[in-house]
């Protein structure tokens, strides 16, 4: 079953089919909301708003750990995250969709491991891919059978929040490598690496950076809405496609 955990702009999932809704304990404290079970393309999925189904929950107070817990616990077997982002690479514009392929990682103080506390050996895992290679070509591919552009690769920066960066920020980012910038790509990248379960990422350019082009002089808040509201769109589109897709892959004996 395929999981999507919504960001801004994607508070809801409005081609999901829904069956019902379920309140999910887990051994890290609550999910940021109840799950949305439902179906896409006639095949099973699941939702969950990061920031919770009124938006109130703000980057660096996200319980990361109970909401990836969550949906592995009941069934994801990929997980997309969709999360807006601010451009920093020259040729990605608002209302551009972007598949991270890298990631940077900025934040601080945030939970970002199950082995921890008493009774927990060190356990290490690799994440020389921090996004699953196979669930990164299946949405690539999914966006191109319904036609929707999406540019293939990007470096993604992690940032503390929820204040967005400064231009001296940005220009800093972009010297280390990154193309976008946003502020919950950490830990769930990891989190779900350390629970075996595939993660990728749908990026929407949401705004060009501090700094940048029309953002040189302040980020309009008001424009951030109407780009993401129409891009979200596009959003959907991909995720049915990919939906479809992935139960495909998931039922093909070995």
């Amino acid at each position: 079953m395929l999981g999507i955990i919504g960001g801004s702009g994607l508070t809801e999932l409005a081609n999901l089919d829904i069956s019902h809704r379920e309140v999910v304990r887990t051994p890290f404290g609550d999910p940021s909301g109840a799950i949305t079970f439902g179906q896409l393309s006639g095949q099973p999925a699941m939702f969950l708003a990061r920031h919770g189904y009124g938006h109130t929950i703000p980057p660096h107070e996200v319980n990361y750990r109970a909401n990836i817990w969550a949906l592995w616990n009941k069934g994801a077997r990929g997980i997309v995250s969709v999360a807006s982002v601010g451009g920093i690479r020259a040729d990605l514009s608002p209302g551009d969709l972007v598949v991270p392929h890298q990631i940077i990682d900025y934040t601080w103080g945030r939970r970002s491991t199950y082995h921890e506390g008493e009774g927990c050996t060190v356990t290490h895992v690799d994440f020389t891919e921090p996004y699953d290679r196979n669930l990164r070509q299946m949405i690539l591919l999914a966006a191109s059978d319904v036609g929707v552009p999406a540019h293939t690769a990007a470096v993604y920066a992690a940032t503390q929040g929820p204040r967005l960066e400064t231009a001296a920020e940005i220009d800093r980012l972009e010297r280390d490598g990154c193309d976008v910038v946003g502020m919950t790509g950490m830990p769930e990248a990891v989190l779900a690496r350390e629970l075996g379960v595939p993660y990728a990422a749908i990026n929407v350019i949401a705004n060009y950076a501090a700094g940048r082009a029309d953002s040189r002089d302040g980020i309009s808040f008001e424009a951030i809405e109407g780009v993401l509201h129409e891009a979200m769109q596009r959003v959907r589109l991909v995720i049915e496609r990919l939906s479809g897709c992935h139960a495909e892959v998931c039922t093909t004996p070995d």
